[in-house]
């Protein structure tokens, strides 16, 4: 702008000056160098660390994702397998009962049939102790009652046994019989 003075013209508003060209682009050059040597390069690795980082997020969260339903899946079978299992217990645990029961039952069957066994065994052995008693006083009376018949004493041995045991044996057959026609 001295040199416009100096000369004495007014600057065309239009035209501009060489020498503030030639300074303005040496500076845009400068400052063009500085920007592709220094900041772009720094922008650029700071950008590509953002696109790594949020690709490597969404990366990590689709992982994480295909994690989770595997995870999802893994347990949804557990479960199943668990469900069956249990089932399978169950069913176990009812077959032992079941079996459990039978045993117990004919255990008890046993013991019952053993207990009936062994009361009729009793019942027969006292049966036949009442009827050996009877019998010896049905002797006894009967030989008392032909002696008071018959007027004569009976009272030997070998005579009331012999009589008292043909007695007894008639009584026996005619019971005998009795049953028999019974049936």
């Amino acid at each position: 702008m001295l040199f416009i003075a100096e000369a004495g013209h007014e600057p065309n508003p239009i035209v501009p000056i060489w020498q503030e060209v030639v300074i303005g682009f040496i500076a845009f050059a400068i400052l063009v160098f500085v920007l592709t040597k220094f900041v772009f390069p720094r922008m650029e690795e700071t950008f590509r660390a953002r696109v790594d980082a949020i690709e490597g997020g969404i990366k990590r969260a689709e992982e994480a994702q295909a994690e989770a339903n595997r995870l999802l899946q893994q347990y949804k079978e557990q479960l199943a397998e668990a469900r069956t299992e249990a089932a399978r217990i169950r069913d176990e645990a009812r077959a032992d009962a079941t079996g459990i029961r039978e045993d117990i039952l004919a255990k008890a069957r046993e013991e019952s049939d053993r207990i009936i066994a062994a009361g009729r065994e009793a019942l027969q052995t006292e049966r036949q102790t009442i009827v050996r008693q009877l019998r010896a006083e049905v002797g006894s009376l009967a030989v008392d009652l032909a002696g008071r018949i018959v007027g004569e004493s009976l009272e030997e041995e070998a005579r009331r046994r012999g009589t008292v045991e043909r007695f007894l044996q008639e009584i026996g057959d005619g019971d005998a019989a009795g049953a028999a026609g019974r049936r």
